[in-house]
């Protein structure tokens, strides 16, 4: 069984292997179109595909999901016509291959440039969010490259749905067949064999839990681009309007808390009046928010319960949070580069020179002004959709586009020089 299971995820990485050369030469008008007909088909196709979805939604709610697991599983209309939205944006965007840079002629009249190229085959590796797959699979196809998906049991049905409409659309554009593949099993044997096929696949991107990324990170020979978790925060500073305050406290949290760029901690500054204070905390009360704080923060409301310092660590993924009160600036920016993810965190203040300190000082891929974290994101970017959001440093950081699927070749253009 294990030696037929390697077999077909090497056969699989072999024809993404092969569709990866053929789509280096293949137009950009092909690759548009391929995208705009999987739009409509997501239009024309919608009550087919979330029949598929409520079959994965019931078989979700039998194993005991959690709440926010299901929240990112549900295909909604809204959530399907976002995916058609998103398609349509990343096939209007200019193509960023080929695209040369760092031009320069030596003395010896060599002329040498950098051209951006595809990285080659992607896998993806995710979990509970069928709309990964329309994201990853739209990315990659932009970007000239060949993507290997291989999605959450909890989604199979759903994911399978989706990627037989992006074949369709595929075969329609006449690109080559396996520019768009999935695993066809949920057995987990199959992510760590796909982990193992170096000379096959040239980069994972997982997106999931914590304990899935470990996973990939600590088993794969393959490089990978990862984010552990979304422990974002809102520094609400005394200078900041309070209504603007509320209103992005609550909306960082509320808005959709099973997801990575929701807040998980409140800072609230000391010189911040108390009165003021107690309106942040009481609007989050007022909508459902489970609080837990250090004892200054406990202070403002009997329904605050105690704090630990892995609390100030904790992604909840729920509408709970995290409170604790921050003597100034410089306490808060400590607070967030020592328990933070590096993901995204916001300040809610009327000074720019705050705002400025904040930008500089806060190392996360995403630093918010005045605006929720949950603004950070690839479509709200203007980059369509996004293939991840990505905590590290190298190669891409925060939510990736199709320029960040890219990688550069140097070309040196002679008339015969030889090197002395």
């Amino acid at each position: 069984m294990q030696q037929t299971l390697d077999k077909t995820v090497e056969h699989i990485g072999r024809r993404a292997k092969k569709a990866a050369y053929a789509l280096q030469s293949v137009s950009e008008k092909k690759i548009e179109a391929a995208l705009y007909t999987t739009a409509r088909l997501l239009d024309t196709e919608a009550s087919s595909l979330q029949k598929e979805n409520r079959r994965d939604l019931r078989a979700a709610r039998d194993r005991g999901l959690p709440p926010a697991m299901i929240d990112r599983l549900t295909l909604s209309d809204s959530t399907v016509a976002a995916m058609a939205r998103g398609l349509r944006e990343v096939a209007a965007m200019d193509s960023p291959i080929g695209t040369e840079y760092e031009h320069r002629v030596r003395p010896n009249g060599l002329s040498i440039c950098k051209v951006k190229v595809p990285i080659g085959v992607v896998g993806i590796i995710y979990e509970a969010r069928p709309n990964v797959t329309v994201d990853a699979a739209a990315i990659c196809l932009k970007s000239q490259n060949a993507v290997v998906l291989r999605g959450g049991s909890e989604a199979f049905r759903s994911n399978r749905a989706l990627i037989s409409l992006f074949k369709k659309a595929i075969a329609k554009a006449k690109l080559p067949s396996d520019a768009v593949q999935m695993i066809p099993t949920v057995d987990r044997r199959a992510v760590e064999l796909l982990l193992q096929k170096d000379d096959l696949i040239d980069l994972i991107i997982p997106r999931g839990g914590e304990e899935l990324i470990r996973t990939v990170v600590e088993k794969s020979r393959i490089p990978v681009i990862k984010h552990y978790k979304g422990v974002c925060h809102v520094y609400i500073a005394a200078s900041a309007d309070i209504d603007k305050a509320v209103g992005i406290a609550v909306n960082a949290k509320v808005q959709r808390p099973g997801v990575c760029n929701a807040m998980e901690t409140l800072l609230l500054d000391a010189k911040l009046p108390r009165a003021k204070r107690r309106v942040v905390i009481d609007a989050l009360l007022e909508n459902g928010v489970a609080l837990i704080g250090d004892s200054a923060t406990r202070k403002l409301s009997s329904r605050i319960k105690e704090a630990t310092v892995e609390d100030w660590k904790a992604e909840y993924l729920d509408l709970r949070l995290a409170v604790r009160t921050v003597k100034n600036l410089a306490e808060a920016i400590d607070h967030i580069n020592t328990y933070g993810s590096h993901h995204t965190d916001a300040i809610v203040t009327g000074s720019k020179r705050e705002a400025a300190a904040f930008i500089q000082q806060v190392d996360s891929s995403s630093v918010m002004v005045n605006a929720s974290t949950r603004f950070s994101d690839g479509g709200e970017y203007g980059m369509g959709c996004e293939i991840g959001i990505s905590t590290d440093k190298l190669h891409a950081r925060g939510p990736m586009g199709v320029a960040d699927l890219t990688t550069y070749k140097w070309i040196v253009y002679g008339s015969g020089q030889v090197r002395g």
